[in-house]
Protein backbone atom coordinates (compact mmCIF):
# COMPACT_ATOMS: atom_id res chain seq x y z
CA UNK A 1 0.00 0.00 0.00
CA UNK A 2 1.28 3.21 -1.16
CA UNK A 3 1.40 6.04 2.07
CA UNK A 4 -0.09 9.45 0.65
CA UNK A 5 2.29 12.27 0.43
CA UNK A 6 1.84 14.75 3.25
CA UNK A 7 3.21 18.22 2.33
CA UNK A 8 2.71 19.32 6.16
CA UNK A 9 5.65 16.81 6.97
CA UNK A 10 8.44 18.40 4.52
CA UNK A 11 9.27 21.55 3.79
CA UNK A 12 8.42 22.97 -0.04
CA UNK A 13 10.41 25.55 -1.98
CA UNK A 14 7.68 28.43 -3.44
CA UNK A 15 8.06 30.33 -6.76
CA UNK A 16 5.92 32.86 -7.69
CA UNK A 17 5.63 32.13 -11.76
CA UNK A 18 7.67 34.79 -13.51
CA UNK A 19 6.13 36.58 -16.67
CA UNK A 20 6.13 34.76 -20.07
CA UNK A 21 4.66 33.23 -22.85
CA UNK A 22 4.36 29.78 -21.51
CA UNK A 23 1.37 27.56 -22.34
CA UNK A 24 1.17 25.52 -19.10
CA UNK A 25 2.94 25.53 -15.66
CA UNK A 26 4.97 22.75 -16.89
CA UNK A 27 6.35 24.94 -19.61
CA UNK A 28 7.28 27.87 -17.46
CA UNK A 29 9.25 25.51 -14.47
CA UNK A 30 10.92 23.09 -17.18
CA UNK A 31 12.30 26.23 -18.68
CA UNK A 32 13.02 28.15 -15.79
CA UNK A 33 14.95 25.48 -14.19
CA UNK A 34 16.67 24.86 -16.98
CA UNK A 35 19.30 22.01 -15.08
CA UNK A 36 15.95 19.85 -14.24
CA UNK A 37 14.91 18.25 -17.35
CA UNK A 38 11.29 18.54 -18.48
CA UNK A 39 10.51 14.41 -17.53
CA UNK A 40 11.63 14.79 -14.22
CA UNK A 41 9.48 18.01 -13.84
CA UNK A 42 6.64 15.37 -15.87
CA UNK A 43 7.64 13.14 -12.93
CA UNK A 44 7.13 15.50 -9.83
CA UNK A 45 3.65 16.36 -11.17
CA UNK A 46 2.37 12.65 -11.63
CA UNK A 47 3.61 11.98 -7.71
CA UNK A 48 1.86 15.01 -6.45
CA UNK A 49 4.98 17.04 -5.61
CA UNK A 50 3.96 20.23 -7.49
CA UNK A 51 1.31 22.61 -5.17
CA UNK A 52 -0.23 24.93 -5.42
CA UNK A 53 -0.92 27.93 -2.63
CA UNK A 54 -3.25 25.83 -1.12
CA UNK A 55 -1.21 22.82 -0.91
CA UNK A 56 -3.04 21.12 -3.50
CA UNK A 57 -1.51 18.65 -6.02
CA UNK A 58 -1.83 20.60 -9.45
CA UNK A 59 -1.86 18.82 -13.03
CA UNK A 60 1.53 19.59 -15.11
CA UNK A 61 -1.32 20.76 -17.90
CA UNK A 62 -2.48 23.83 -15.93
CA UNK A 63 -2.40 26.52 -17.40
CA UNK A 64 0.18 29.15 -16.69
CA UNK A 65 -0.52 32.42 -15.15
CA UNK A 66 1.79 35.00 -14.67
CA UNK A 67 2.56 35.24 -10.36
CA UNK A 68 1.10 31.96 -9.93
CA UNK A 69 2.69 30.54 -6.56
CA UNK A 70 3.45 26.99 -6.86
CA UNK A 71 4.78 24.97 -3.67
CA UNK A 72 7.49 22.32 -5.00
CA UNK A 73 9.84 19.51 -3.42
CA UNK A 74 13.57 19.70 -4.24
CA UNK A 75 15.05 15.91 -4.48
CA UNK A 76 18.53 15.06 -5.83
CA UNK A 77 18.55 11.11 -7.47
CA UNK A 78 20.55 9.07 -6.01
CA UNK A 79 21.60 11.34 -3.12
CA UNK A 80 24.43 10.43 -1.60
CA UNK A 81 23.87 9.61 2.51
CA UNK A 82 26.41 10.83 5.03
CA UNK A 83 27.83 8.63 7.53
CA UNK A 84 27.54 10.88 10.88
CA UNK A 85 24.60 11.23 13.29
CA UNK A 86 23.33 14.61 15.33
CA UNK A 87 22.40 14.03 18.75
CA UNK A 88 19.22 16.00 20.09
CA UNK A 89 20.49 17.85 23.34
CA UNK A 90 17.14 19.61 24.34
CA UNK A 91 13.43 19.85 23.33
CA UNK A 92 10.39 22.13 24.94
CA UNK A 93 7.36 23.66 23.38
CA UNK A 94 9.32 26.27 21.75
CA UNK A 95 13.31 24.94 21.12
CA UNK A 96 15.41 22.72 19.65
CA UNK A 97 18.68 22.53 19.95
CA UNK A 98 20.88 19.62 18.23
CA UNK A 99 24.58 18.81 18.32
CA UNK A 100 25.41 18.54 14.68
CA UNK A 101 28.38 16.52 13.46
CA UNK A 102 31.23 17.62 10.98
CA UNK A 103 30.01 17.10 7.29
CA UNK A 104 26.10 17.39 7.74
CA UNK A 105 24.55 20.41 6.07
CA UNK A 106 21.93 22.37 8.21
CA UNK A 107 19.46 23.07 5.26
CA UNK A 108 18.78 21.25 2.40
CA UNK A 109 21.55 22.92 -0.62
CA UNK A 110 23.36 22.03 -3.43
CA UNK A 111 23.55 17.80 -3.40
CA UNK A 112 22.06 17.53 -0.19
CA UNK A 113 18.16 17.41 0.57
CA UNK A 114 17.10 14.27 2.73
CA UNK A 115 20.39 14.00 4.09
CA UNK A 116 20.24 17.50 6.44
CA UNK A 117 20.19 18.37 9.94
CA UNK A 118 16.76 19.93 9.50
CA UNK A 119 14.81 16.82 7.46
CA UNK A 120 16.82 14.13 10.35
CA UNK A 121 15.09 16.41 12.71
CA UNK A 122 11.58 16.77 11.40
CA UNK A 123 11.14 12.88 11.00
CA UNK A 124 12.99 11.94 14.38
CA UNK A 125 10.59 14.83 16.41
CA UNK A 126 7.67 14.55 14.03
CA UNK A 127 7.43 18.12 13.52
CA UNK A 128 7.01 19.90 10.49
CA UNK A 129 7.28 23.20 12.29
CA UNK A 130 10.98 22.96 13.14
CA UNK A 131 13.13 25.80 11.38
CA UNK A 132 16.98 27.26 11.75
CA UNK A 133 17.36 30.34 13.86
CA UNK A 134 20.68 30.45 12.88
CA UNK A 135 23.06 27.90 10.65
CA UNK A 136 26.54 26.86 10.55
CA UNK A 137 28.54 25.59 7.93
CA UNK A 138 28.47 22.57 6.69
CA UNK A 139 32.62 22.02 7.50
CA UNK A 140 31.85 22.88 11.02
CA UNK A 141 30.29 20.93 14.51
CA UNK A 142 28.16 21.73 17.08
CA UNK A 143 25.40 23.53 18.78
CA UNK A 144 22.83 24.68 16.50
CA UNK A 145 19.05 26.33 17.72
CA UNK A 146 16.13 25.49 16.10
CA UNK A 147 12.43 26.80 16.72
CA UNK A 148 9.91 24.42 16.91
CA UNK A 149 6.84 26.36 17.14
CA UNK A 150 5.74 29.59 14.93
CA UNK A 151 3.65 31.21 17.02
CA UNK A 152 6.55 32.45 19.28
CA UNK A 153 9.40 32.04 16.27
CA UNK A 154 10.53 35.97 15.54
CA UNK A 155 10.89 36.13 19.64
CA UNK A 156 13.97 33.89 19.33
CA UNK A 157 15.05 34.79 15.87
CA UNK A 158 15.60 38.45 17.12
CA UNK A 159 18.25 37.33 19.36
CA UNK A 160 20.91 36.99 16.63
CA UNK A 161 20.55 40.44 14.45
CA UNK A 162 20.17 42.32 17.99
CA UNK A 163 23.17 40.47 19.42
CA UNK A 164 21.33 39.25 22.29
CA UNK A 165 23.31 35.89 22.31
CA UNK A 166 26.74 34.73 23.40
CA UNK A 167 28.19 32.09 20.68
CA UNK A 168 31.23 30.37 21.40
CA UNK A 169 33.58 28.46 19.20
CA UNK A 170 36.54 26.39 19.58
CA UNK A 171 39.11 25.78 16.50
CA UNK A 172 42.49 23.96 16.80
CA UNK A 173 45.36 25.80 14.38
CA UNK A 174 48.68 26.63 14.02
CA UNK A 175 50.54 28.41 17.06
CA UNK A 176 50.52 32.16 16.69
CA UNK A 177 52.83 33.66 18.91
CA UNK A 178 53.44 36.44 17.41
CA UNK A 179 50.48 38.05 18.48
CA UNK A 180 49.10 39.07 21.59
CA UNK A 181 46.16 37.97 22.92
CA UNK A 182 43.16 37.85 23.54
CA UNK A 183 42.67 40.03 20.39
CA UNK A 184 40.02 41.52 18.67
CA UNK A 185 39.86 40.82 14.51
CA UNK A 186 37.86 43.57 12.55
CA UNK A 187 37.64 43.58 8.45
CA UNK A 188 35.48 43.74 5.71
CA UNK A 189 33.85 40.44 3.91
CA UNK A 190 32.67 40.39 0.88
CA UNK A 191 32.03 37.46 -1.80
CA UNK A 192 35.56 36.15 -3.51
CA UNK A 193 36.28 33.50 -6.18
CA UNK A 194 34.76 30.80 -6.16
CA UNK A 195 31.20 32.28 -5.11
CA UNK A 196 31.20 29.77 -1.93
CA UNK A 197 34.78 31.69 -0.70
CA UNK A 198 34.64 35.25 1.16
CA UNK A 199 37.63 37.43 1.15
CA UNK A 200 39.13 40.59 3.02
CA UNK A 201 38.86 43.44 1.17
CA UNK A 202 39.64 47.18 1.97
CA UNK A 203 37.09 48.99 3.20
CA UNK A 204 34.66 49.93 6.43
CA UNK A 205 34.84 46.84 8.64
CA UNK A 206 31.79 44.36 8.69
CA UNK A 207 32.68 41.68 10.43
CA UNK A 208 34.31 41.15 13.84
CA UNK A 209 35.64 38.29 16.10
CA UNK A 210 37.37 37.86 19.91
CA UNK A 211 40.23 35.26 19.48
CA UNK A 212 41.47 34.40 22.79
CA UNK A 213 44.07 30.99 23.42
CA UNK A 214 42.38 28.08 25.30
CA UNK A 215 44.97 25.60 25.20
CA UNK A 216 49.01 25.15 23.87
CA UNK A 217 50.10 22.21 22.16
CA UNK A 218 53.29 22.79 21.16
CA UNK A 219 52.81 23.84 17.32
CA UNK A 220 48.81 23.92 17.61
CA UNK A 221 46.87 25.46 19.74
CA UNK A 222 43.49 25.71 20.77
CA UNK A 223 41.82 28.97 20.04
CA UNK A 224 38.42 30.73 21.82
CA UNK A 225 36.57 32.81 19.36
CA UNK A 226 33.75 34.45 19.71
CA UNK A 227 32.13 35.86 16.56
CA UNK A 228 30.24 39.49 17.16
CA UNK A 229 29.03 39.34 13.77
CA UNK A 230 27.40 36.52 11.80
CA UNK A 231 28.76 36.69 8.21
CA UNK A 232 29.44 33.56 6.23
CA UNK A 233 32.90 31.62 6.65
CA UNK A 234 33.51 34.15 9.19
CA UNK A 235 35.78 32.50 11.67
CA UNK A 236 37.77 30.87 8.90
CA UNK A 237 38.47 33.88 7.23
CA UNK A 238 39.49 35.75 10.05
CA UNK A 239 42.30 32.79 11.47
CA UNK A 240 43.40 32.38 7.94
CA UNK A 241 44.12 36.32 7.86
CA UNK A 242 45.82 36.00 11.44
CA UNK A 243 48.54 33.85 9.79
CA UNK A 244 46.35 30.51 11.32
CA UNK A 245 44.29 28.93 9.00
CA UNK A 246 42.35 26.37 10.80
CA UNK A 247 43.33 22.72 10.46
CA UNK A 248 41.54 20.90 7.68
CA UNK A 249 40.22 23.64 6.34
CA UNK A 250 39.66 23.27 2.63
CA UNK A 251 38.70 26.61 1.97
CA UNK A 252 41.14 28.73 3.46
CA UNK A 253 43.59 29.92 3.18
CA UNK A 254 43.83 27.25 0.17
CA UNK A 255 41.28 26.05 -1.88
CA UNK A 256 41.91 22.59 -2.10
CA UNK A 257 39.82 20.29 -4.39
CA UNK A 258 39.71 17.34 -1.90
CA UNK A 259 36.21 15.12 -1.15
CA UNK A 260 35.33 14.23 2.39
CA UNK A 261 37.52 12.64 4.58
CA UNK A 262 35.70 11.43 7.62
CA UNK A 263 39.34 11.17 9.48
CA UNK A 264 40.13 14.78 9.11
CA UNK A 265 37.45 17.27 9.90
CA UNK A 266 37.66 20.80 10.02
CA UNK A 267 38.89 22.05 13.55
CA UNK A 268 36.03 24.26 14.46
CA UNK A 269 33.21 23.48 17.13
CA UNK A 270 30.77 25.29 17.73
CA UNK A 271 31.19 24.74 21.56
CA UNK A 272 27.94 26.98 23.60
CA UNK A 273 24.83 28.96 23.20
CA UNK A 274 23.93 31.42 26.13
CA UNK A 275 20.89 34.14 26.14
CA UNK A 276 17.95 35.28 28.02
CA UNK A 277 15.16 33.76 27.42
CA UNK A 278 12.83 35.89 25.30
CA UNK A 279 9.67 34.14 26.83
CA UNK A 280 10.53 34.17 30.71
CA UNK A 281 13.74 36.10 30.92
CA UNK A 282 15.16 32.73 32.16
CA UNK A 283 19.26 32.39 31.57
CA UNK A 284 19.51 29.81 28.65
CA UNK A 285 22.94 28.23 28.43
CA UNK A 286 23.79 24.85 25.81
CA UNK A 287 27.13 23.11 25.25
CA UNK A 288 27.98 20.96 22.68
CA UNK A 289 28.95 17.35 24.08
CA UNK A 290 31.40 16.79 20.94
CA UNK A 291 35.29 17.47 21.49
CA UNK A 292 38.04 18.28 18.51
CA UNK A 293 41.02 16.05 19.49
CA UNK A 294 44.74 17.26 18.41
Amino acid sequence: MTTPFDPARQQASTICLPPGNWATVLDCLSDHFKAIGRDQWLDRFTRGRVLDAQGQAVAADLPYRRGMRLHYFREVPNERPILVQETILHVDEHLVVADKPHFLPVTPTGEYVEHTLLRRLIRRLDNPHLAPLHRIDRHTAGLVLFSANPQTRSAYQRLFPERRIDKRYQAIAAALPQHDFPLVHKSRLVQGEPFFRMQEVSGEGNSETLAEVLEKNGELWRYGLSPVTGKTHQLRVHMAALGAGICNDPFYPTLLQVEDDYQQPLKLLAHSLRFADPLTGEERYFESRLTLDW
